[in-house]
């Protein structure tokens, strides 16, 4: 009777021990996750893409002035050109996959191809072809990582927080209204201790019209999480972009490289002051991506969804304390959309199995053990 109540004992233990030495292992306490909406893998591995350099195809209006600024003869010198700090600080410092042209490879398993599936898979760590099959606002029925993550780390509300440009967003990131802060689209930013930046933010949003209706510019929405994270220190935060997919809608592919652009000047900003904060500096993890890839020809390069293999190409970039330095991937193996949440979790020093429903798994390559 004795041994059978010591190896009852231990088994309850097992899970235990592994939970602490988990978390014991990873030096990640933050996750900033940023979204790119519609980015495609082309232009993140290969720069301003020579196919749509064509002003009369592509809306490139100011197209001599761009290829000058961004034309160079290789794909790696042409990506420099269009995403500097990307390329040369911070991609040095974690892993990038995605390029199939070095035989990496990152899809998404939902079958649609557009935003709201793929924000929801990677939110949720799986696809959920059979409720949600397009961009109609219905709340997300799954609880988020988000949500799972701050009940079990048992964090205030206000630790846990969603940006976004697209107001489809307050659907997304919760299943519960109310359960993390979320702020999106033409919204202000309710708080009863709102600071003088995060008042004009809030005030300007609505005199800076985009080019969709339910699409605030991705500056605001930067620019207030920014705001958020030095004010009120969240433990978790997505800041969801959106421009780089309206333009491309647009017919603009000027304007898609100014914003991809932005992201990169933002990516600065956002990785310079995590580097200069004692609560974020060698204890964050930033992670970076999309939720569809687009077309890859002149007649589908705006255009996106399940008439559009290529689409289900996106691309993942991960930098932080628990992440080796390895740069760009080469002859790696596939990575799904599903994967980004239970990387989130392994990273936040929990097992991702405790997740319920989860499909994905922790990308290995992005993770030190």
């Amino acid at each position: 009777m004795l041994q059978m109540r010591r190896v009852f004992v231990f088994a309850l233990c097992v899970p235990l021990l592994f939970a602490l030495q988990l978390d014991a292992a990873r030096k990640t306490r933050n996750v900033i996750l940023v979204t790119a909406d519609g980015l495609r893998w082309q232009e993140l591995f290969g720069g301003i893409d020579p196919l749509l350099m064509n002003e009369q195809v592509t809306g490139m209006e100011q197209a001599p002035e761009l290829r000058a600024k961004l034309w160079r003869t290789t794909p790696e010198e042409r990506r420099k050109a269009l995403m500097p700090f990307f390329w040369n600080e911070l991609a040095p410092k974690g892993v990038v996959l995605g390029n199939l042209e070095k035989k990496s490879s990152v899809r998404v398993t939902n079958r649609y191809h557009v935003s709201y599936p793929g924000y929801s898979e990677i939110l949720t760590g799986r696809a959920q072809d059979d409720v949600i099959r397009g961009n109609v606002e219905i709340q997300n029925p799954t609880p988020t990582v988000l949500q799972f993550l701050r009940e079990k780390l048992e964090l205030e509300r206000s630790k846990v927080a969603l940006f976004g440009s697209w107001d489809t967003f307050s659907y997304i990131g919760e299943s519960q209204p109310g359960s993390i802060y979320i702020n999106t689209g033409y919204r202000e930013h309710a708080s009863s201790a709102i600071s003088p930046r995060m008042r004009e933010l809030s005030a300007i949003q609505f005199d800076m019209l985009a080019p969709a209706f339910d699409v605030r510019h991705d500056y605001v929405t930067f620019e207030m999480a920014l705001e958020y994270l030095k004010r009120e220190e969240p433990r978790l935060l997505h800041i969801a972009l959106g421009e780089t997919d309206d333009w491309a809608h647009d017919k603009r592919y000027d304007r898609v490289l100014g914003m991809i652009g932005y992201l990169d000047r933002s990516l600065n900003v956002l990785w310079r002051w995590l580097q200069s904060s004692p609560t974020y500096r060698d204890s964050t993890t930033l992670l970076i991506t999309c939720d569809h890839g687009r077309g890859s020809t002149l007649e589908d390069w705006t255009s996106h969804g399940e008439k559009i293999p290529e689409s289900q190409q996106i691309w993942v970039a991960i930098v932080g304390p628990d992440t080796p330095a390895r740069g760009e991937a080469a002859d790696a193996p596939e990575f799904l959309q599903r994967d980004i949440a239970p990387t989130i979790i392994d990273l936040m020093g929990l097992d991702y199995r405790d997740y319920p429903g989860v499909l994905g798994k922790p990308i290995q390559a992005a993770l030190s053990h």
